[in-house]
């Protein structure tokens, strides 16, 4: 995992870079690989900023990163959009944000179901050792109580108390 600054810095990179070629280019669609750069670079940056916020730090560090990001990403992210208005290809636009909704709900969905199988591992498993431990106890007071049998039987055969 990269560090947040690094990750911001890729970001960054990525939307000059954007900004530049969509200066010298005649068709919006020649700029699909370097906008696939930028939304992955997008991507890691939010994953390295969530993972430093999990190991610590402080809340209003986190949260002015955080921010002062998303702002300039969403501004970033408007003049794109012009960008597609403008050469007419707002239906492409808006295709776009129909398949970025339609692939957020498919990711939701499956670590919806990632997180229910794992707990549902969990659980047989917890299941398991609690049948392994009940066996292990099953097995020991049986083997006490033939051990005590043993002794009483051999007890009662030297005091010839049995009946035998």
């Amino acid at each position: 995992m990269i560090d947040p600054l690094t990750a911001m810095a890729a970001v960054s990179s990525a939307v000059s870079l954007i900004k530049k070629a969509s200066k010298t280019v005649d068709d919006v669609r020649s700029l699909g690989p370097l906008l696939g750069k930028y939304f992955d670079a997008k991507h890691e940056c939010t994953k390295a900023v969530n993972q430093a916020k999990k190991k610590g730090g402080s809340n209003m560090g986190a949260a002015v990163q955080v921010e002062l990001e998303l702002m300039q990403q969403k501004s970033f992210e408007e003049e794109l959009k012009m960008l597609f208005f403008q050469s007419g290809n707002a239906d492409v636009w808006q295709n776009i944000q129909i398949r970025v909704a339609q692939m957020n709900r498919d990711d939701a969905h499956n670590a919806r179901k990632e997180k229910e199988a794992a707990a549902k591992r969990k659980k047989e498993i917890a299941e398991a050792v609690e049948a392994v431990i009940g066996a292990i106890i099953i097995v020991a007071a049986l083997g006490g109580m033939g051990y005590m049998a043993v002794l009483g039987y051999g007890h009662c055969k030297e005091s010839r108390e049995c009946g035998f």
